[in-house]
């Protein structure tokens, strides 16, 4: 994960929109998540779960919840036309905020839903994934700059994309690889943490397109601005689930579901945005 701060000098020209975006993923995503949480995984499906993880499937949703996207989101908003400079800037400010609000947000959302988590490997969970990367990145950026300018910034850019996506094909590879059994020997649990991920993704995005037309927003930042609050930084939520709670928990099952139907889901939502853009455009 790489935090391109000079991005944020866009933030103004896209206020609105990322607005929106930033009221999406920290005021309603993270909270609706451990509602709907509390509402199928402890009541409405409880019967059908192992009583022993419903703790663990609830904090798991909240991990992945209050991850914000700040990769995949580049190719939804590429394939629903978003502007890229709303995209860049959006993700760089996320990437700050990520820094300072995930364990909070996590924490508090945890010890509400009466679920007791060691804030110590929380705390380190942030450090090695977050803090560690994003400081690696911005001291390698800085060295590039240094000795070569913008060209050879963008030269080892474009030799890292296809590694990047390769990492990324290799970290999805062993997630089911570890989860590959529970996954085949438990179809209806599967099933039933995908309602409220569904349903969450889908409210999200809805609510984040809605609000950015009430505001008068270009449909080539509310496409990115729905898509980035629907989506999750998956790879943070699942690395934070097994931290806290172990490979074979229910929490990092939770979290490799949302891996899971992110894929179709995302995509799904890219053709709405996309075929309802005269609605969208329509007189307000």
């Amino acid at each position: 994960m790489k935090i391109d701060f000079s991005a944020l000098h866009e933030v103004r020209q896209h206020a609105r929109g990322i607005g929106v975006t930033l009221f999406i993923n920290w005021a309603v995503k993270p909270f609706s998540m451990a509602l709907l949480g509390w509402l199928f995984i402890r009541n409405v499906f409880s019967q059908w779960l192992p009583a022993d993880q419903i703790d663990s499937y609830i904090a798991g949703l909240i991990l992945l919840a209050a991850a914000p996207c700040t990769a995949m989101v580049f190719v939804w908003s590429n394939l629903s036309e978003g502007e890229p400079n709303f995209t860049l800037s959006q993700v760089a400010l996320n990437d700050v905020l990520m820094l300072f609000l995930f364990a909070p947000v996590v924490g508090l959302l945890l010890g509400l839903s009466s679920i007791t988590v060691p804030w110590e490997t929380l705390a380190l969970s942030v450090v090695l994934y977050i803090v560690v990367p994003v400081g690696f990145s911005q001291l390698w950026r800085r060295q590039l700059l240094a000795r070569g300018g913008q060209a050879r910034l963008d030269a080892t850019l474009k030799t890292l994309h296809p590694l990047s996506l390769v990492a990324l094909l290799i970290t999805l590879v062993l997630l089911f690889a570890f989860q590959g059994q529970q996954i085949l020997q438990q179809p209806l649990v599967i099933a039933l943490l995908a309602v409220p991920i569904l349903i969450q993704v889908y409210f999200n995005a809805g609510l984040a397109y809605w609000l950015n037309k009430k505001l008068g927003v270009a449909h080539c930042v509310a496409c990115p601005s729905a898509l980035i609050g629907a989506s999750n930084f998956f790879e943070l939520a699942v690395a934070a689930a097994i931290s806290l709670f172990g490979f074979q928990s229910g929490a990092a099952l939770a979290t490799v579901v949302g891996v899971l139907i992110e894929v179709p889901v995302m995509l799904s939502l890219v053709r709405i945005v996309s075929n309802s853009r005269s609605w969208y455009e329509a007189k307000r």
